[in-house]
């Protein structure tokens, strides 16, 4: 530790971002990515604040191992999604359709619906509903009426995939946290 605790704010700094994080992947976006991402550029830095000999505030295998979880959550997540998709009847084109629907309708509620955190789960699901109705069309085997039910299944599959990525994520925000404030 140096004479000013600086090395303690920037573990509590994480600490509260790493929160934040969590709150994002609650609305269907990467915030176990961005805390690894974080953890990867306060290492990069660290010589800012830590003596050249300090050792690094992540472990090289502490990363990997927060990566290694979150690859896990997202595999969650996508089986999840396309298997809630399937369960209604969706085709191949309306699984990945929903996937697809979901990424940009979340990006696209969190910048079309102002309401933080709201605008961005609303977006999402409006999303993956859309992407597999637009999937199932687009394959040409279903009317507009037969899409309903893919929609709605698409759109369950993608609730129960946060809600299985959702502790993954707290997983990787634990083990960076608690290296952040044990290193």
């Amino acid at each position: 530790m140096t004479g000013f605790p600086i090395d303690l704010l920037v573990a509590g700094g994480f600490a509260i971002w790493g929160l934040l994080c969590l709150a994002l992947v609650l609305v269907g976006l990467p915030g176990a990515w961005i805390m690894i991402a974080t953890a990867i550029v306060i290492d990069a830095c660290q010589g800012w604040w830590l003596p050249a000999s300090a050792p690094l505030t992540f472990h090289p295998l502490t990363i990997l191992a927060a990566v290694a979880v979150a690859a896990v959550g997202e595999a969650l997540e996508f089986a999840l999604s396309a298997a809630g998709a399937r369960r209604f009847g969706a085709t191949r084109a309306g699984m990945i359709g929903s996937v697809i629907g979901g990424m940009v309708g979340a990006l696209g509620g969190s910048v079309l619906i102002l309401i933080p955190v709201i605008g961005t789960l609303v977006g999402a699901l409006l999303g993956t509903a859309a992407g597999a109705v637009i999937g199932e069309l687009h394959g040409g085997k279903k009317s507009l009426r037969e899409t309903a039910a893919p929609a709605a299944g698409a759109v369950i599959g993608r609730v129960l995939g946060t809600m299985a990525k959702l502790p993954c994520a707290a997983a990787v925000f634990i083990l960076l946290m608690v290296a952040a404030f044990v290193a």
